[in-house]
């Protein structure tokens, strides 16, 4: 029996697909990707590849405080990763970037965890600030905009909890350590006990300007190497806007794909990015086209790769399956007692 957040998922997609199909002349769209130069997704592949390989420094500094990883051997366990968001729902995929982490790495779950929240925060962040930026060029289509207010005072007052959780990790922990002994039954306080401890470790970026800015800076990069894929998949069809409006359409198809939807984004990627396209001229059908063209150049090569590099690393289903089902279940996130140890050592330190 499925979950009932993947009917969920699933009622959303449905959703967004509504929205962004409304009204399709199909025969003009399935003109337009039998018309289309798909030669051009060669270059915006190879980009977003190494994007993909800037995110996986990027994470190696986020690490660095834990274990020093050549850039190298995380490369395979980012990609993986980005396959288990694109074929399970609810970004099961991170839980599992962390499973096989440990497994390679011996690196705690809930502490690599704690990495890669900050890594979507900042992403968040990131993209608000593409939004503002690109204002004064490319206006915000008004149905999205309270939206976008919404998930700025999300992710300003998830930076602003991370930040107060990092500066003061021994006054988190005895209130935390008070909420679990308070509310949770006796059996599962020894599991879930040493999460926090971990999860602190991996915020530690956080007290480090310098670091900060690192994160910041890689960050922006990494979403305008990506709208640059977004520019070149756009001359394989008839049409053209600026650079800020692709970086407006980054942005808001990023931050809509927080949403919860079917494995893949399905819905919350191509509604937002048609509605914007729509909003600068772009015909529905070619901006149906290009927004689901763009959709599958992003999915396929990734999810491919990540299948190949999961044959590599002797990952099997059953362990997809395993990292879903701690998503669903934190507690199982808990690390066996002499690891807690060891973990509470280094917080002290």
């Amino acid at each position: 029996m499925r979950s009932w957040k993947f009917w969920i998922g699933l009622f959303i997609s449905i959703f967004f697909l509504s929205i962004a199909l409304r009204g399709l002349d199909l025969s003009n769209f399935w003109e337009t990707l039998r018309h289309a130069n798909y030669w051009w997704l060669l270059p915006g592949v190879g980009i977003y590849t190494v994007v993909v390989w800037v995110r996986t420094w990027r994470w190696r500094s986020m690490l660095a405080h834990i274990q020093l990883i050549p850039t190298r051997r995380l490369f395979p366990v980012v990609v993986i990763g980005y396959m288990g968001n694109n074929v399970y729902p609810a970004r099961a995929g991170e839980v599992l970037r962390s499973y096989v982490l440990r497994r390679k790495e011996g690196i705690p779950m809930s502490a690599s965890l704690a990495t890669v929240v900050l890594e979507r925060l900042f992403d968040g962040l990131v993209m608000l600030l593409f939004v503002f930026a690109t204002l004064p060029f490319a206006p915000l289509p008004p149905a999205y905009r309270w939206m976008v207010i919404g998930f700025s005072i999300l992710f300003a007052v998830a930076l602003a909890a991370f930040m107060l959780l990092a500066a003061q990790p021994e006054r988190m922990s005895r209130l935390y350590t008070w909420a679990v002994d308070t509310f949770l039954p006796a059996k599962l306080r020894p599991r879930v006990h040493g999460i926090f401890d971990r999860f602190i470790i991996g915020l530690q970026s956080l007290r480090s300007p310098r670091e900060l800015l690192i994160i910041f800076l890689t960050s922006t990069l990494i979403w305008l190497g990506e709208t640059l894929k977004y520019w070149f998949v756009m001359h394989a069809f008839p049409f053209e806007v600026s650079f800020p409006v692709l970086m407006l359409m980054t942005a808001v198809v990023n931050l809509f794909t927080t949403i919860p939807s079917s494995p893949g984004y399905v819905g919350t990627f191509d509604a937002p990015g048609i509605a914007v396209l729509t909003q600068f001229g772009v015909p529905q059908a070619i901006a149906t086209g290009y927004t689901l063209v763009l959709h599958v150049a992003l999915w396929l090569p990734i999810t491919l790769l990540g299948a190949a590099y999961m044959l590599h690393e002797s990952v099997g289903w059953r362990d997809m399956a395993r990292a879903a089902a701690m998503k669903e279940h934190p507690t199982e996130l808990a690390e066996p007692e002499a690891e807690r140890d060891d973990v509470a050592a280094g917080v002290s330190s």
